[in-house]
């Protein structure tokens, strides 16, 4: 299973145009500007996982067929061995692995990520996003500084974060390298 942004754009757009949603209502709900999203719909623009996530939710698809499309099967159980999720490199230069890409009716997203360490991101403001739901974070190697709204926290190897994902959240790897955690983002 893969994925290309070309490809990926298009089922945007045939979704969007199929449940006859107008490009101003997808940007509401997305919370993206016009531009932005006509841009990304004709393929001219990268994406995030948490538009991507946003999408899914409006047009009432699982995340997986929106990347793929191919509609996950499996409803007793998946494994996913070590380093063979389904890669998904949608913010800049994070890398996800989706652990659970072939279940279907997921009431969450499980994602492997990794967070590169980069030194000129270390004084800069941090990006932030939100989507619904809410989202468990645990650290399994190195540091992340998280930005929750206002507040900002560094969690170390063996600590854990779950919150409210409307809530602009960011996060960066510090303390010299890499870090690499589990994302597991739950459906409103």
């Amino acid at each position: 299973m893969n994925y290309s942004i070309k490809e990926t754009a298009q089922r945007l757009k045939g979704l969007r145009e199929s449940l006859d949603i107008s490009i101003e209502e997808i940007c509401e709900k997305t919370s993206t500007s016009k531009e932005i999203y006509e841009k990304i719909e004709n393929g001219e623009m990268d994406f995030s996982v948490s538009f991507l996530y946003k999408c899914a939710e409006a047009f009432g698809v699982d995340l997986i067929e929106i990347l793929t499309g191919e509609n996950p099967k499996l409803n007793k159980y998946e494994i996913v061995r070590n380093g063979q999720g389904l890669p998904i490199e949608r913010r800049e230069r994070f890398a996800y692995q989706h652990l659970a890409y072939l279940f279907k009716g997921k009431r969450i997203e499980p994602l492997m990520v990794v967070a590169p360490y980069e030194e000129e991101a270390q004084d800069k403001p941090i990006v932030l996003s939100s989507h619904d739901g809410q989202e468990f974070d645990y650290i399994i190697e190195g540091s992340l500084k998280c930005v929750f709204g206002d507040k900002t926290e560094i969690l170390n190897a063996g600590d854990a974060v779950y919150y409210d994902s409307s809530t602009p959240h960011g996060m960066i790897a510090v303390g010299g390298k890499d870090c690499k955690f589990m994302a597991v983002l739950v459906k409103k």
